[in-house]
């Protein structure tokens, strides 16, 4: 069953400005600390500020997240694989980004 929080954020824009706590996160992602701590610690998501207590995650987190475990679960990918993937995932995205721009220009 979806948190409150975890369904707010679903609808939400969400992006670098939008900033979420430890346990926002954990919530928002329905994950223990472990497991968004593992991904820190893997280099998925990097959080702002000094300690634990004062860290504050962008939106963007949160899909990263998402996605980590997504394929985690989907495809049986370990944590480091699916780290590599998102990150592949995203260089296209901003790629295929840049080539509209491109096809956009006269």
């Amino acid at each position: 069953m979806k948190t409150q929080l975890a369904e707010e954020i679903s609808g939400a824009l969400l992006d670098e400005r939008y900033e979420l706590t430890l346990s926002e996160l954990c919530r928002a992602c329905e994950l223990p600390a472990e497991e968004v701590l593992a991904l820190v610690e893997e280099g998925v998501i990097e959080p702002l500020g000094q300690g634990r207590t004062q860290w504050r995650f962008s939106g963007i987190c949160v899909r990263r997240v998402r996605k980590v475990y997504t394929l985690e679960r989907d495809l049986g990918i370990n944590l480091a694989g699916a780290a590599l993937a998102v990150e592949l995932l995203e260089e296209i995205e901003r790629l295929q980004a840049q080539l509209r721009r491109f096809g956009e220009q006269p």
